[in-house]
């Protein structure tokens, strides 16, 4: 199977690649995929992989504050990475991934994502209720440090605010 990834900002992508982006996320998400994720993933630079089939897979990575030890950084957060069904298990994932991490690595001063089970210590800055911590997301975050070099895992993560889910 040949496939071809293009990486591309949210301003670049056409009505029909938007649409096609949005249902292969509401197709891999079964139906857990609202307005607000897909509000997440938009504004900044998208991975598409297309195959003989059509767009195969998909992650984006945007831009949030996150502050640590006292200093706003420039975090590259990884949204809505998906692949279509029948093109799970090829490694499209892995291709995704990698050209993310290539962007995180060389514009942020960090990354991260939530998605598995290894975290840190979390917290979110509310324009309601000031600091608001976030213990169930503690578990499924994953923080990849980039410029900013290691983090102390003793101080906490301050993530900006957003509808939603904040992570």
């Amino acid at each position: 199977m040949t496939t071809r990834a293009r990486t591309v900002h949210t301003a670049d992508l056409t009505p029909g690649e938007l649409h096609a982006v949005r249902a292969l996320l509401d197709a891999a998400f079964d139906g857990d995929f609202g307005d607000e994720d897909w509000d997440h993933g938009l504004g900044g630079l998208h991975v598409l992989v297309h195959d003989g089939s059509g767009l195969a897979a998909h992650g984006a990575v945007v831009m949030r504050r996150v502050r640590h030890r006292g200093r706003w950084l420039r975090a590259g957060y990884v949204e809505n990475v998906a692949v279509r069904v029948d093109a799970r298990r090829t490694g499209l994932g892995g291709q995704v991934m990698a050209e993310l991490e290539r962007v995180v690595d060389r514009a942020y001063d960090l990354g991260a994502l939530s998605a598995g089970d290894d975290g840190a210590r979390l917290h979110a800055l509310s324009p309601r209720d000031g600091v608001v911590r976030l213990p169930d997301e503690e578990d499924s975050t994953y923080v990849r440090p980039a410029l900013a070099g290691p983090l102390d895992p003793a101080h906490e993560l301050l993530f900006d605010w957003r509808d939603g889910d904040v992570l």
